[in-house]
């Protein structure tokens, strides 16, 4: 999601509240039509499956994992699950969400959207010993992402982790052509999204960073950032 390698479509809604209000079924329509062809675009995903190994290793078997926007359930909810883990994973798409119970079987589901996972949501405060949130947060209007993060926080148990992925791009809930359907996306340049994350509680371990050419000519390259964190 480099800056410099799409066109925006139309122009990011000015007013804070109207953004966090919006009604995010365009997003979940465009991942049903998406489907299977999102996994075949972004075949190597060696800076997730990275960090998720980082996680595995601080975890004892059958920890609690939550994986947020867990799409397809490859290879995030898999490799949890493959590790022993007990897998819950969230998405606001009803096609990825099948999708993933094929897929990894014996991971819970769960269709909502991260924006509802505060305090008296479907999920418990302090039940999960981990969460990932691979290009999860992004799909958010900027407005929001500080709360989403500070909701993961809540679900997470003391000293829980957080591995966190996101595109380097500075935009705000910005329309982009993904895939033959169009979405909306933000994104923040390397410092300041590690200054929002720890703003919401997180202390930032390690931070790696890799340039991504996806397999369709339909996604321009971009920069992915991943940040191993724990709750502070």
């Amino acid at each position: 999601m480099d800056t410099d390698g799409y066109e925006p479509v139309g122009t990011p809604p000015t007013d804070p509240a109207a953004a966090a209000g919006r009604d995010r079924t365009g997003q979940a329509e465009a991942f049903d039509a998406i489907g299977d062809r999102y996994d075949e675009a972004f075949p190597h995903k060696e800076g997730q499956i990275t960090a998720g190994g980082w996680a595995i290793a601080e975890l004892a078997p059958g920890s609690r994992v939550l994986d947020l926007g867990c799409g397809t359930g490859l290879p995030t909810a898999r490799q949890f699950t493959d590790a022993g883990m007990r897998v819950t994973g969230v998405d606001l798409s009803a096609g990825m969400l099948a999708r993933a119970r094929h897929n990894v079987p014996e991971a819970e589901f769960l269709q909502a959207d991260v924006a509802d996972l505060v305090e008296g949501g479907p999920l418990a405060a302090g039940s999960f010993s981990a969460a990932a949130a691979f290009f999860t947060l992004l799909m958010l209007p900027r407005a929001e992402i500080p709360g989403a993060l500070t909701a993961v926080r809540d679900l997470l148990a003391p000293g829980g982790l957080l591995a966190l992925g996101m595109v380097e791009a500075d935009v705000d809930d910005v329309s982009i052509p993904f895939l033959g359907h169009t979405i909306r996306v933000s994104g923040y340049l390397k410092d300041e999204l590690r200054a929002v994350v720890e703003d919401a509680g997180f202390e930032v371990i390690k931070e790696m960073s890799y340039t991504y050419a996806p397999a369709s000519t339909d996604v321009p390259p971009e920069e992915q950032i991943f940040l191993y964190c724990r709750r502070a």
